[in-house]
């Protein structure tokens, strides 16, 4: 299913099609992607992982019809997997449930970088989100993350400093853009 669509992208559910879970698989086995997340089972070590990341992030967004996701950023010209954005509800510190705090997050494959996709998808399913009435998206970055730093300014994203409000407790550079900005 398309979820939005931009210029050059389509942000679309993952798919079980080969091409897609080896797509995953090739995403997130590498270490210079992983390196800068704290999910656990990262890096995948075989590729029989990649169903198995994908069953999670549909049990995750199962019951959110559709507004939440992590989905495929796909470059409409060449049909090829790009990377990952997702929006979701940040988990509560103790990860027990979910906040009313909504995060932005990318992942790319290091051959999609540079190229501008991270912060066209992500601007496009912020858009869609402030749409819907969320009055304010966070992100939330591995300290040293300076590219995704920079993808959070280009947003137009406020630095709000480290955090350690979500995700067990990890400090956390944190980002927040307001759907209308503080006059």
């Amino acid at each position: 299913m398309t979820v939005v669509t931009t210029e050059r992208l389509v942000i679309r559910d993952w798919t079980d099609a080969p091409g897609d879970l080896e797509r995953i698989y090739d995403i997130y086995r590498r270490a210079e992607v992983t390196r800068w997340l704290s999910a656990p089972g990262l890096p995948l070590t075989d590729a029989a992982q990649a169903a198995e990341r994908l069953a999670a992030w549909r049990a995750r967004h199962a019951g959110d019809a559709g507004r939440y996701g992590t989905w495929a950023i796909e470059v409409r010209e060449t049909g090829v997997v790009a990377g990952t954005v997702l929006l979701l509800p940040l988990p509560r510190r103790d990860r027990s449930r979910r906040t009313g705090d909504i995060e932005v997050g990318w992942h790319l494959h290091p051959d999609s970088w540079g190229h501008g996709h991270a912060t066209e998808a992500a601007r496009a399913v912020v858009a869609r989100e402030f749409a819907a009435g969320t009055p304010r998206v966070y992100a939330v970055v591995a300290p040293g993350n300076e590219a995704s730093m920079a993808v959070c300014r280009r947003l137009g994203m406020t630095h709000l400093g480290r955090r350690t409000d979500w995700y067990g407790g990890v400090e956390l550079e944190t980002f927040a853009l307001d759907a209308t900005p503080p006059k």
